[in-house]
C-alpha cells in the first residue's frame, strides 16, 4: 500500500483567478448594513447564507431610495440568486454594499452587488453577487413586463445609454 504525504516543502502556489481586482467604480448606489451577532456561525465569522440576506436589504433600500418601486402595485421575485465568496467578514467588521443594475430586459433585470468590509480606512471586497429579478403579477402568478416608469428611472440613475 502506498501513502501519499500532504505535507509539501513546496510553497502553495496563488489561484490568479481569486486575485481579480473587483472594481467598485462603476457602482452609483452604496450602503452600509449592520450585522446582528446572530448572523456569525460557530467560526465566528459571518455565515454564507446571511450575504443573501445583506443583498436582499441593500437591493430594497436600493429600489426604494433610487426607483421608488411601487411594491403595492407590481411584485417582483427573484429567479436565480449567485454568489462568489473572496474573504470573510468577522464580528465587528463595518460593512456596504454596492448595488447597480446590469441588465434591463423585457420582464426582468439583473442586480449586481459588491459587499465589502472597511479595515483602517480601505475598503476590502468580501464577495460579489448577482440576482436575476422578475417583474411578477401575484394575481395572474407569471412575469410582465417591467413597468415604463420603472424602468426610466433605472435607465435614468445607473446612466445607460440603452436597453
Amino acid at each position: 500500500m502506498i501513502f501519499k504525504t500532504f505535507w509539501r516543502k513546496k510553497e502553495i502556489s496563488i489561484d490568479k483567478k481569486s486575485d481579480i481586482e473587483i472594481k467598485t467604480d462603476i457602482f452609483k448606489y452604496r450602503t452600509d448594513i449592520d450585522m446582528r451577532f446572530t448572523d456569525l456561525d460557530m467560526m465566528g465569522h459571518v455565515n454564507n447564507a446571511m450575504y443573501f440576506t445583506y443583498m436582499e436589504i441593500a437591493r430594497t433600500k436600493y429600489w426604494q431610495q433610487t426607483i421608488q418601486w411601487d411594491w403595492k402595485k407590481t411584485g417582483v421575485v427573484i429567479g436565480k440568486a449567485g454568489i462568489n465568496y473572496v474573504k470573510p467578514i468577522h464580528l465587528g467588521d463595518k460593512i456596504s454594499i454596492y448595488v447597480r443594475t446590469a441588465r434591463i430586459g423585457t420582464t426582468s433585470f439583473d442586480l449586481e452587488y459588491i459587499i465589502v468590509k472597511t479595515i483602517n480606512g480601505k475598503e476590502v471586497v468580501c464577495s460579489k453577487g448577482k440576482t436575476v429579478c422578475v417583474v411578477y403579477d401575484y394575481e395572474t402568478k407569471s412575469p410582465i413586463a417591467i413597468p415604463a416608469r420603472e424602468r426610466a428611472k433605472m435607465i435614468e440613475f445607473e446612466q445607460l445609454d440603452q436597453f
